[in-house]
């Protein structure tokens, strides 16, 4: 954590081709956790990450592991992800009909769970199931590809989450996904953002080394 902030690292970003040297750069640089993207083609249109990668980075990396479940039944997913070793996995409020089901059910695993909300979901989503979170993820693009635009409305989603949860003087993370780009990461973070996944925009932006990088996201944040 750098100044009450996690940062996170997109894996959908990483080179897969050399996965092992990269998530142990990853450690080095004082990444806080992997973001671990599952999509299924459906619920948004593009492929993801997939059990046989969690379980293969599970073998050479110690850092925690947050599973985004992008999917039309993330129900049907949980059991395999939870058991293969993730410390936490977030689901779409959108794709789910029985919210509190599916939370009770990742709570069940001893893991930490997150309600993730897309761009239009508005926040009033969350008033009966807010306690039982451990953090949101506020999608700042449209889900399913990496190096979108920041879509504007969000700060101001992200804002109001954070005057919500400190009237309720709830301790629930905000986690902030989509363009967390060096340009943007100030205003989200000073919009109440406090969990980042960085991807393309920042972590891993062309032309820069990852150590680069993560030296200037923690000067942005410092």
């Amino acid at each position: 954590m750098h100044n009450g902030i996690l940062l996170g690292a997109s894996l959908m970003c990483a080179d897969l081709l050399n996965l092992k040297e990269e998530l142990n750069n990853l450690d080095k640089c004082g990444v806080d956790y992997v973001h671990f993207d599952v999509m299924d083609g459906h619920f948004v249109p593009n492929f993801g990450l997939n059990l046989d990668i969690l379980k293969s980075i599970k073998k050479v990396t110690s850092l925690p592991i947050n599973v985004h479940l992008m999917v039309e039944d993330p129900s049907a997913f949980i059991e395999d992800f939870a058991e293969s070793g993730c410390n936490s996995i977030s689901f779409h409020q959108e794709s789910t009909v029985h919210v509190q089901r599916v939370i009770k059910l990742i709570k069940g695993f001893g893991i930490q769970v997150g309600l993730a909300l897309n761009p239009a979901t508005p926040l009033t989503v969350l008033e009966y199931v807010l306690p039982d979170l451990d953090f949101i993820n506020i999608m700042t693009v449209n889900p399913g590809f990496s190096g979108q635009i920041l879509i504007p409305s969000t700060l101001i989603k992200i804002k109001k989450l954070r005057q919500m949860l400190d009237e309720q003087e709830l301790k629930i993370a905000i986690q902030v996904d989509g363009n967390v780009s060096f340009e943007n990461i100030p205003k989200m973070i000073e919009s109440g953002a406090n969990m980042l996944v960085c991807g393309t925009s920042s972590l891993y932006k062309k032309g820069m080394k990852i150590e680069e990088a993560m030296q200037k996201i923690k000067s942005l944040i410092s």
